[in-house]
């Protein structure tokens, strides 16, 4: 997995590309908590180019929702595709997390705040 981060208005804008998995989780979580530390309090992680989340994946994606919450932050996830969908409702992550169909209407949303 790599990911890069951009900035979009006032929005941290991280777009995955990959796999989430045991292997790389610390980097993802590194990356948004950095961010966080630095005043951003509006997160986008954009897996459009993402196919698949192991469970350790969805753990930090569970850690991070939880820390930037805590920091008075917003946390929205995009682009999720038929498979990662389905494991979001399958586990019922999809009742913890803001899911956008894409990264346009996550932005849309978070810019709307």
């Amino acid at each position: 997995m790599t990911f890069t981060i951009g900035r979009e208005n006032d929005v941290s804008v991280f777009s995955m590309e990959g796999e989430l998995t045991v292997g790389n989780r610390h980097d993802l979580k590194r990356g948004v908590l950095d961010a966080v530390a630095n005043g951003d309090r509006k997160i986008l992680i954009d897996f459009a180019q993402t196919s698949y989340i192991d469970s350790s994946g969805l753990g930090v994606l569970v850690s991070l929702s939880k820390r930037i919450r805590e920091s008075g932050g917003e946390l929205r996830l995009a682009a999720l595709n038929e498979d990662l969908g389905t494991l979001f409702e399958l586990t019922r992550l999809d009742t913890l997390f803001h899911i956008a169909d894409d990264r346009s209407a996550a932005l849309a949303d978070l810019t709307d705040r």
